[in-house]
């Protein structure tokens, strides 16, 4: 993460919904978050059903979206979100390390992971980076995951660029803007602009999003040499 450096369009406040069957831990997070500058806690949902019915209503940016739910899980939930508002980011709290979920989670479209354990500052710094369009997985989790991922031929991303492609495989191995503009020699605004480009071609509303999508469709292979 490029830590304090996430900004939203314009500055604007970032939207957050959560949804969490624990409805003390949902508004116990609710009112850490709302004390943080440039964050609004829009609701907080404790079903799948509310959750669906919420979104659509509130148009949150980032939705802190729990897997254990108590009528469908959060993977389900999350996908309807996202086929409903695919700019909605959608960050999955989960306490799950299996794979399978993880990976539905990608192909659902969600933005990163997220533990319950996580300290209110590093909760607030990853809405924000979620609100940014950032990828919120470790390295090492994103290398365990994307060789597993399903290939499929929707023939997507046939319009890259050599340098689009090269900023492709580089947050495939779980790099932030930063790092990847002092690689490459280039502005970090340069680099945000490349992002979006490689966003808009390949039909992706976030870095993990895209990533995964160019790994199944074979645009970039992984790991890459």
């Amino acid at each position: 993460m490029d830590n304090g450096s996430f900004i939203t369009n314009d500055g604007a406040t970032v939207g957050v919904l959560i949804v969490d069957d624990h409805r003390m831990f949902g508004e116990s997070l609710a009112r850490l978050l709302s004390d943080e500058d440039g964050i609004t806690v829009l609701g907080v949902a404790t079903s799948g059903g509310d959750a669906v019915e919420a979104a659509e209503r509130l148009h949150p940016q980032v939705v802190l979206m729990d897997y254990q739910l108590p009528d469908q899980d959060g993977v389900t939930v999350a996908a309807e979100i996202k086929r409903r508002d695919p700019a909605a980011m959608v960050v999955m709290l989960t306490g799950l390390g299996d794979d399978r979920v993880l990976l539905a989670a990608i192909d659902a479209g969600c933005s990163g992971f997220l533990t319950k354990d996580r300290a209110a500052a590093e909760v607030a710094e990853a809405v924000r980076a979620a609100a940014a369009g950032e990828a919120l997985i470790s390295p090492a989790l994103l290398a365990r995951l994307l060789p597993k991922l399903n290939r499929t031929h929707r023939e997507v991303g046939s319009d890259l660029t050599d340098r689009e492609r090269e900023i492709l495989t580089l947050l495939a191995k779980g790099w932030s803007n930063r790092i990847i503009a002092s690689e490459l020699f280039l502005s970090l605004n340069t680099i945000r602009n490349h992002i979006q480009s490689i966003l808009r071609k390949l039909g992706s509303h976030s870095k993990l999003e895209a990533v995964a999508t160019a790994v199944r469709e074979g645009v970039i292979d992984y790991p890459s040499a």
